[in-house]
């Protein structure tokens, strides 16, 4: 059987469900082997919390490089892996830091390149949603080892119970790897709510919050769930870009998109029309973003949203 190595996802040392999501996609492949990369000292524990997903094999590279030389000595490292073990694919998360180390790989390894693809089949054929996902594709890489990134919350993850091997492996990282160094860095700030890309809910402010966000906040508090907020509101200055979904922000694809005040624009609608189901709150009945609600209320946020989360704190009680 194939094997097919993933890039296993860290946020501030923790594990994510995405690494999950990408072991998910990568056995439809072959047998799974979720490569770690981590700072001195850390490779166990980073190691030990993959015990979750579909992952045969776990393939451990140590060095305080990726602190101080971040994506070039990441990239460097997986290439030589690649080398070394010749995988049939390389899945890798669609966020930022994904993104910068695929292109990278992809280049060292004189690889084709697929990104946010939303599912791979047994064929490493992948599906991309584009257009602003008005359009589905299916392609597949010609030349090298395939590299594929995956967006997150896409594939619903495998969380069976495994207990894979562990290997430690050492590699020097090239010198033209350390041109850029690292001098600071602030882990992103985590609050009570989930992390938007990951949340199985998103309840999303726009335009028609006029800037007030409470009434947003306290229906994803009573649903567990992360806030977001359209680029008209973050423009705006009221809501911080870091939660902006959308073409130029995150992509997200939750169980549940509670869409409030948002009219629809494309830019905004290329961010989450992924999503399984998607509820819109909005005073416009002729608003866009009706036209791929599942379910839809015409109303004022300010009216509909309190009494929503009046009723789902009552449910809870």
């Amino acid at each position: 059987m194939s094997s097919v190595l993933i890039l296993a996802d860290f946020i501030g040392g923790k594990n994510t469900k995405t690494t999950a999501e990408l072991a998910t996609a990568a056995a439809h492949i072959g047998d799974v082997t979720a490569v770690v990369l981590a700072p001195v000292g850390q490779g166990a524990a980073y190691a030990a919390a993959l015990v979750q997903a579909p992952i045969s094999n776990v393939l451990v590279v140590e060095s305080d490089s990726f602190l101080t030389h971040g994506v070039a000595a990441a990239a460097d490292v997986l290439t030589q892996i690649i080398a070394a073990k010749n995988p049939a694919a390389v899945l890798i998360a669609s966020h930022a830091f994904g993104k910068e180390v695929a292109g990278r790989v992809a280049v060292k390894s004189n690889s084709g390149i697929i990104t946010d693809a939303v599912d791979v089949a047994a064929d490493i054929t992948a599906t991309q949603l584009v257009f602003g996902g008005s359009t589905t594709v299916h392609s597949k890489i010609s030349h090298g080892t395939p590299i594929i990134t995956v967006r997150p919350n896409s594939i619903t993850a495998d969380l069976k119970s495994v207990s894979p091997t562990i290997e430690t492996l050492s590699f020097d990282i090239a010198d033209n790897a350390k041109k850029s160094t690292v001098t600071s860095s602030q882990p992103p700030v985590q609050g009570g709510r989930p992390e938007l890309t990951e949340a199985d809910i998103v309840v999303s402010g726009g335009r028609g919050t006029n800037g007030d966000f409470s009434a947003v906040e306290a229906f994803a508090d009573s649903l567990g769930a992360a806030v977001g907020a359209s680029r008209a509101a973050t423009d705006a200055g009221w809501y911080p870009h870091s939660h902006q979904v959308g073409q130029t922000g995150k992509t997200v694809s939750p169980q549940l998109y509670v869409a409030c005040g948002i009219s629809g624009a494309i830019q905004h609608r290329a961010g989450m029309q992924t999503s399984k189901a998607i509820l819109v709150i909005n005073k416009d009945p002729e608003a866009p973003i009706f036209e791929i609600a599942d379910f839809g209320v015409i109303g004022d946020l300010f009216a509909v949203l309190p009494k929503a989360t009046e009723g789902v704190n009552a449910r809870k009680s």
